[in-house]
């Protein structure tokens, strides 16, 4: 930079020039890192600290072309961290797993040489589980060192929810002022996170010396969306062609275009998206969800022809962790063709600081209780080898011992190895753990967006309103009547709702409290849109004070264009959720009913085979006949086990877990089809879905064990006859 060009850009600064000059803008520029810390998710700075760790510990770095991938994600996400220390991360963790796996290898292996003296240590050195660790060691790399890409696309699924909101706010601010600086600041104050970090990152830029003009620093910013969404930065383009501009007419319109674009490249975008979306659901419900279900009845058997080579920790490994997870990141997959600049955050943000006093440690009770009466047949056993009473004796169809182990005694030497719990009421206690896991975290979170979720809709009706109330005081105000005058007419007309009482309150500041307008809206503490959480509401209002300086036709202007625009963009709107309702109907279905349905239904089957195996071996072990026909019996029924078999405890739980996870995966899809990435929104779908969900899948599955277990002892009572 040469010697004229610093004295010119250090004037500029000082003057606040039009070509950069940031004199006003300082302040909002310097608070980047601040608002930067408190916008991001913990989770996310998490990971950059993290791997800044790792990258001091070993540096691996990655290949060119995945380097500036990764570093172009990085900058999307603005995580404080470099290409490299993403990769070390990845390849550290794997490292980690793998030598964990390898030590307990170890440790079994000097354990099984000391039990050659003592049989009690440990009787043989199983591998799978470590085998399987050292495995998922090794793929979880490739993953891992691709995270910021995942960030980085949540983190544009975040933003797109507000890019019609930003132009809304920046054709508003323009339609009076015609400066694009003040403009897009006025955006970032009031558009909300995450959009407006990327806002402040437009001036912190230029406060950088990273660029010279606010222009080009958004036209940087602008051409990283190309590829995402052309709409939004055809709409940037339309409003920047607003600024050379001569004739004032011209401008308005095209500032109306921009607007025009965005919400109609949206509509066009969805609705091929809706279209796209119904084979990829379809095929991922059956696929991963109804089929892995419907293939669970089959396992008890499974097991037992293979011997016992199958164990219920291999299916929990299957159902619990690998289905889970490529539903999830099938699901994933499908989401991120979701066409961007649409979506719902109002009082999103305060989800993550609202926290009924006491909620954690009464959910965290609750849970604690219920998991605690689930394992109770394993920690009766474990406190009592012995103990197992039979319930209902003398009952025809149901009697039966509470824990049944069945246990295999070594007269060499002198171990026992036991195998359960078998018995149909360990099985009906089993149900309390998911169904504990499932109401605990349901009615955490239905607790916790209750209110707000109250917020939200209050603040929806009353923008929804407000459209009509912002097109009244234009009018009134240009009539020629003051602004503060207006208020007390339209507020005659809007007694007893919503805007009425806003405006009641703006009145009343102004008349007995003696307020200027501008304090009479935005007092800290009396102010009237502090009463009502809504961003449309206290962005009307700042336009009103702003135009209200410049003379009553240009704030007439603004509240009469502002109500035409958000009612445009409402109806945009609600021809989008018309699209995808019925897309999302039917996962909520899905997830609240047929999924809890279907696997209540399965466990209660697998029941009653691992029930009949169960009454079968103690037919044989009863019966009485010439030991060649007692032989041939057994030889023929050996293949069936009930050793062998996968206790039913543990196969619930299992199902009743995977039940759970396909509840949240499910949720989170059609919450962020429907609503984008919305917290409040989520959350507050999984506090419904879980607790339905997870009552009818406990309740079927009650009735079904019940109704299984008498048609199987039915069936042993017709055997034995």
């Amino acid at each position: 930079m040469s010697r004229e060009e610093e004295i010119l850009r250090k004037y500029q600064y000082k003057l606040g020039g039009d070509t950069g000059g940031l004199s006003d803008n300082e302040t909002f520029s310097r608070e980047y890192e601040i608002f930067r810390e408190e916008a991001l998710d913990n989770t996310d700075t998490f990971y950059a600290r993290i791997a800044r760790k790792a990258g001091r510990i070993i540096t691996v770095n990655p290949k060119p072309e995945e380097e500036e991938k990764l570093q172009e994600s990085i900058e999307w996400a603005h995580l404080t961290m470099r290409p490299s220390d993403a990769t070390s991360l990845a390849a550290l963790t794997g490292l980690m797993i793998i030598v964990l796996a390898i030590a307990s290898i170890l440790l079994q292996a000097v354990l099984f040489y000391m039990s050659q003296n003592d049989s009690a240590l440990l009787g043989s050195i199983n591998l799978f589980l470590p085998l399987f660790v050292m495995l998922l060691g090794a793929i979880i790399i490739r993953p891992l060192s691709k995270y910021p890409h995942y960030v980085a696309s949540k983190w544009r699924l975040r933003v797109s929810n507000q890019m019609v909101l930003c132009i809304l706010y920046i054709v508003m601010y323009m339609r009076h002022t015609s400066n694009l600086e003040h403009a897009i600041k006025f955006a970032g104050l009031h558009v909300g996170q995450p959009l407006s970090l990327d806002l402040r990152k437009v001036f912190w830029d230029v406060a950088a010396d990273k660029y010279s003009t606010i222009k080009e620093s958004l036209d940087a910013y602008l051409s990283k969306w190309q590829k995402y969404n052309l709409e939004f930065v055809e709409s940037f383009n339309l409003i920047s062609g607003s600024l050379s501009e001569p004739n004032e007419t011209r401008r308005v319109q095209l500032l109306e275009k921009s607007l025009d674009v965005m919400l109609d490249g949206t509509y066009d975008k969805m609705l091929h998206f809706a279209h796209e979306l119904k084979s990829p659901l379809t095929i991922l419900y059956y696929l991963g969800i109804l089929l892995p279900i419907l293939g669970l009845v089959i396992f008890p058997l499974i097991s037992a022809l293979l011997s016992g080579l199958v164990k219920w920790y291999h299916l929990a490994i299957l159902y619990n962790l690998l289905i889970p997870l490529g539903v999830y990141f099938l699901g994933y997959n499908i989401l991120s063709k979701r066409s961007t600049g649409y979506g719902d955050t109002s009082i999103n943000n305060q989800f993550k600081f609202y926290n009924p006093p006491g909620l954690k440690l009464i959910t965290g009770f609750l849970i604690t209780i219920f998991l605690a009466a689930g394992f109770l047949p394993i920690i009766l056993h474990l406190l009592y080898p012995g103990y197992d009473p039979i319930l209902f004796e003398g009952s025809t169809f149901i009697e039966g011992r509470l824990l049944d182990y069945k246990c295999d005694y070594n007269v060499q030497t002198g171990a026992q190895s036991c195998v359960g719990p078998y018995g149909l009421f360990s099985l009906i206690l089993s149900l309390l753990i998911p169904l504990g896991v499932g109401l605990g975290i349901g009615m955490y979170y239905k607790a916790k967006t209750k209110e707000l979720i109250l917020i939200r809709n209050k603040t929806k009706d009353l923008e929804t309103e407000f459209i009509g109330s912002l097109f009244q005081l234009g009018n009134r105000i240009a009539d020629g009547i003051p602004v503060e005058v207006a208020f007390s007419k339209v507020l005659k007309d809007m007694k007893g709702t919503p805007s009425g009482e806003f405006f009641s309150i703006a009145d009343y500041n102004m008349k007995q409290l003696g307020m200027s307008l501008e304090d009479a809206l935005f007092d800290k503490k009396y102010g009237a849109v502090n009463f009502f959480p809504s961003s449309l509401v206290q962005t009307s209002m700042r336009i009103l004070t702003e135009g209200a300086g410049k003379g009553p036709q240009a704030a007439s202007k603004s509240m009469i264009s502002i109500s035409a625009y958000v009612d445009r963009i409402n109806k945009v709107n609600q021809r989008l959720r018309d699209l995808l309702a019925e897309i999302t109907t039917g996962m909520k279905t899905q997830v609240t009913f047929m999924t809890p349905l279907i696997a209540g239904i399965v466990v209660g089957v697998s029941s009653m085979l691992v029930n009949i195996l169960n009454q079968l071996g103690e037919k044989i072990s009863q019966a009485q006949g010439s030991q060649a026909d007692l032989t041939s019996l057994q030889t023929s029924l050996s293949a069936f086990n009930i050793e062998n078999v996968i206790p039913s405890f543990f196969f619930q739980v299992v199902v009743g877990v995977f039940v759970l996870e396909v509840g949240f995966v499910l949720t989170y899809l059609s919450s962020t089809i429907e609503n984008g990435v919305d917290w409040l929104a989520e959350k507050h779908a999984l506090g419904k879905s879980l607790v339905f969900g997870m009552l009818l899948y406990s309740a079927i599955s009650f009735f079904g064990i019940i109704i299984f277990a008498v048609l199987a002892g039915g069936l042993g009572n017709f055997g034995g006859t």
